[in-house]
């Protein structure tokens, strides 16, 4: 594997905030470029904000937040950019990230284990996407690949788990890890929770240990 620069981004995003939100995820582009990262991993639902609540049902807000990703795509020249946002698929919505390499949309990977405990009640506003299954989506006025997907980025295989998906027994990297990925790419969202930064952390480098990426 070619060497890559990775990178990944904190953003102080506010639901429903357009104009911030997308102020927020263009300066941290603008700075992983001039850091020279090669790969930016940004925030889960980072485009709408991850606390939008029943707006997330709005066809006006997954409108708004494809819009969004299209004016944005141009602004990954010369990069790889995970970016998070709502999708709307086959009379469903989905939690996914949208890959965007060099100004080009290649494809979304959906969430399949969504978060239902506690302050956590995605599952009244997303479908969790089913294993092994994979479509082609409708985004930013193009057709993609959606589902549960993997990359080959140059010669550099890409996967996720969207938050929830590292926090459970059967986990996607599990079998990306039997694919050959090298990187697996962990966007995240959540409530504010005391040593919640910790767990996480502990969680990703479990994963990157066991799995070997």
């Amino acid at each position: 594997m070619k060497l890559i620069k990775l990178g990944a981004a904190v953003l102080n995003q506010t639901p429903l905030d357009w104009d911030g939100n997308l102020a927020n995820i263009r300066t941290a582009i603008k700075m992983a470029r001039d850091e020279n990262v090669s790969m930016l991993c940004l925030p889960e639902l980072c485009i709408t904000g991850y606390g939008c609540e029943d707006a997330f049902l709005s066809p006006g807000t997954q409108k708004m937040a494809s819009d969004v990703l299209t004016e944005l795509i141009p602004d990954t020249q010369g990069m790889v950019v995970s970016v998070g946002l709502p999708v709307f698929h086959q009379k469903g919505l989905f939690n996914a990230a949208a890959l965007v390499v060099d100004a080009q949309l290649v494809g979304l990977t959906a969430k399949r284990h969504l978060a239902g405990d506690g302050l956590h009640y995605e599952p009244r506003w997303f479908k969790p996407w089913p294993e092994g299954k994979r479509s082609v989506a409708s985004v930013a006025g193009v057709e993609v690949p959606i589902g549960d997907l993997y990359f080959d980025i140059g010669g550099v295989g890409v996967g996720f788990e969207i938050c929830e998906d590292a926090w459970v027994a059967n986990r996607p990297g599990s079998w990306l890890a039997t694919q050959a990925v090298d990187v697996i790419l962990n966007p995240s969202a959540s409530h504010f929770a005391f040593d919640k930064k910790d767990v996480r952390e502990r969680f990703v480098i479990e994963g990157s240990r066991a799995f070997g990426v």
